[in-house]
C-alpha cells in the first residue's frame, strides 16, 4: 500500500470538516481506496501559530501560511482548494495544475465562472479535477448527473440549493416571524454570513444552477445571464396567503429545456403545492428534483451545507482522485459530464408562461382593485382571484391577486405600469406557481 499525499489549502468550515472526516474515517478510507490517503501539508493564514483542533490529528503534516509552498511541494499529489472566492482560489488551482497536481475544490463560484476553462487546462496537463462539494454539500448530485443518470436526457431540473434561504423561509412559515428576525437568528447560528448578500439575493444558488445546467444539459452559461431574484421581498404574510392556496414558498433554482433545445433558467421564490415533495424540504436541507425523458422523476435530498456534509463530498472526491492516480487511469470523466460544453445563453424568461401570485401592500382607499385590474387587462393578463386576510392596518394593507397563466414579459410590463401608483407602500411581489410538481 503506497501513499497518496494531499495538501489542504484553507481551514474554514469546509477545510476543518474535511480534516475531521479524514482523521475519523482514515482506516476505512484507506481500505476503500487501496492506498493510504495521507495529509502531508496544511495551509492557512494562522495554522502555524494557532492551528484548529482538527489539524492536531495530523502532526506530521507540513504547516504553512503560503499556499505556494503546498503547490510546489514535490511530495504533494493532490491539492484541495478550500479557500473560496475567485481570485486567490483561481491562482491556487491554476498553479497546482501547472505543477502537475490533481485538484479537488468546493468552489461553486469559481467553477461556475471558469470551470470549463480550468478543466481544459487540467486535461491538457494530464491531471484530475473534481468538484462534487461545489453544489448541495452532502448530496452527490454532480456524480448523479455525470454518471448515475447520464444515460437519460434531462428535460427539467428543480432545486432548493441554498440552505440559509431555506432555513429562513421555513422558519418564517413555522413561526410567523419576519425575514429580518429569522436572518439574524441564522447569523447567530452560523447558517448565514455577516454579509448575507450571496445567500438572500440568490447569487449562491445562481452559481450552483450554472453548474447543474452544465452537467444536465451540456451548456456553459454565465451565472450573470441567469434571471435571479432573492427572498428579501418575501413577508410573513405571504405564507398565510400561500397556505390559503394550499401552497408554500421556497427559493427555487429551475432549469427547463423545450423540444427545440431552448433552455430556461431562473432562481426565484416560487409557490409550490403542499402535495409536492419539495414542499417538505425544511430547515437548512437542500434537494434536487430531476425529470428525465426515459427515467422519469428522481429526487435527491440531504444537508446542503455545513462542515461535515460538505467535507464528506471533498473527501469522496479525494478518494476518487486517489484511485485514479493509483491506477494511472488514462480515461477520466469530465467533471462537467460532457466532453465539451456548448456556450449557450438561456432563453429569455419573458416568454415563459406561468400562473402568478401578486402580493400588494397599499394605503387603502376606494378604487384600488379597479386600477390594478385595468393595468392587468391592458397587459392582456387575466385575474383568477383576489384574496384579502382581515387587517386593521389601512395604512399598510396586504392583499393578493392570483393570475391566470401569462408570460413573464406581460407580468413585468404590468408591474412596471404599477410602479407609479400612489397607493403602493412598496413594490408588488410577483411569484410564479411552479407547475408539474404534484406527487
Amino acid at each position: 500500500m503506497s501513499d497518496i499525499n494531499v495538501g489542504i489549502i484553507g481551514l474554514g468550515n469546509v477545510g476543518r470538516g474535511t480534516l475531521e472526516i479524514l482523521a475519523d474515517n482514515g482506516g476505512e478510507i484507506d481500505r476503500k481506496v487501496g492506498d493510504r490517503l495521507r495529509v502531508s501539508a496544511i495551509c492557512s493564514r494562522s495554522v502555524a501559530q494557532s492551528p484548529p483542533p482538527e489539524a492536531e490529528s495530523f502532526p506530521d503534516a507540513k504547516r504553512t501560511a503560503d499556499w505556494r509552498e503546498v503547490v510546489a511541494d514535490p511530495d504533494v499529489h493532490v491539492v484541495a482548494e478550500l479557500v473560496g472566492g475567485t481570485t486567490v482560489a483561481s491562482e491556487i488551482i491554476e498553479a497546482a495544475i501547472a505543477a502537475g497536481k490533481s485538484v479537488v475544490t468546493a468552489n461553486k463560484e469559481l467553477m461556475a465562472l471558469s470551470g470549463a476553462r480550468i478543466w481544459q487546462q487540467a486535461r491538457e496537463s494530464g491531471v484530475r479535477l473534481a468538484m462534487e462539494a461545489a453544489v448541495a454539500g452532502g448530496i452527490p448530485i454532480l456524480t448523479v448527473l455525470r454518471e448515475g443518470i447520464a444515460g437519460d436526457r434531462i428535460e427539467s431540473l428543480l432545486g432548493i440549493l441554498n440552505g440559509t434561504c431555506n432555513f429562513i423561509l421555513t422558519e418564517m412559515e413555522r413561526r410567523g416571524d419576519s425575514l429580518e428576525k429569522v436572518l439574524k437568528e441564522a447569523q447567530d447560528l452560523g447558517y448565514a454570513e455577516a454579509d448575507p448578500t450571496a445567500d438572500v439575493d440568490g447569487l449562491d444558488a445562481r452559481s450552483k444552477l450554472a453548474l447543474l445546467a452544465a452537467l444536465a444539459f451540456g451548456v456553459q452559461v454565465k451565472p450573470e445571464d441567469i434571471p435571479t431574484q432573492g427572498i428579501r421581498a418575501v413577508r410573513d404574510v405571504d405564507f398565510l396567503y400561500a397556505a390559503r392556496l394550499d401552497h408554500t414558498v421556497r427559493l427555487l433554482a429551475s432549469a427547463h429545456e423545450d423540444e427545440s433545445g431552448g433552455l430556461t433558467l431562473s432562481v426565484r421564490p416560487a409557490l409550490i403545492p403542499r402535495s409536492a415533495i419539495l414542499a417538505g424540504v425544511s430547515g437548512s436541507y437542500n434537494a434536487v428534483w430531476a425529470r428525465g425523458r426515459h427515467g422519469a422523476d428522481t429526487f435527491y435530498y440531504g444537508r446542503g451545507a455545513g462542515p461535515t456534509p460538505t467535507g464528506v463530498a471533498v473527501v469522496s472526491d479525494l478518494m476518487s482522485v486517489a484511485r485514479e492516480l493509483a491506477g494511472d487511469s488514462p480515461l477520466r470523466v469530465s467533471p462537467f459530464a460532457y466532453a465539451e460544453l456548448e456556450a449557450r445563453p438561456p432563453a429569455p424568461l419573458a416568454e415563459e408562461v406561468r400562473p402568478y401570485y401578486l402580493r400588494f401592500r397599499v394605503r387603502d382607499r376606494p378604487g384600488i382593485i379597479a386600477e390594478l385590474s385595468s393595468i392587468l387587462a391592458a397587459a392582456k393578463v387575466s385575474i383568477d382571484a383576489v384574496l384579502q386576510e382581515p387587517s386593521d392596518r389601512h395604512d399598510d394593507l396586504p392583499f393578493v391577486i392570483t393570475l391566470e397563466p401569462a408570460t413573464r414579459g406581460a407580468i413585468d410590463g404590468a408591474l412596471e405600469a404599477m410602479r407609479s401608483l400612489d397607493f403602493l407602500v412598496d413594490e408588488p411581489l410577483a411569484m410564479p406557481f411552479e407547475l408539474g410538481l404534484e406527487k
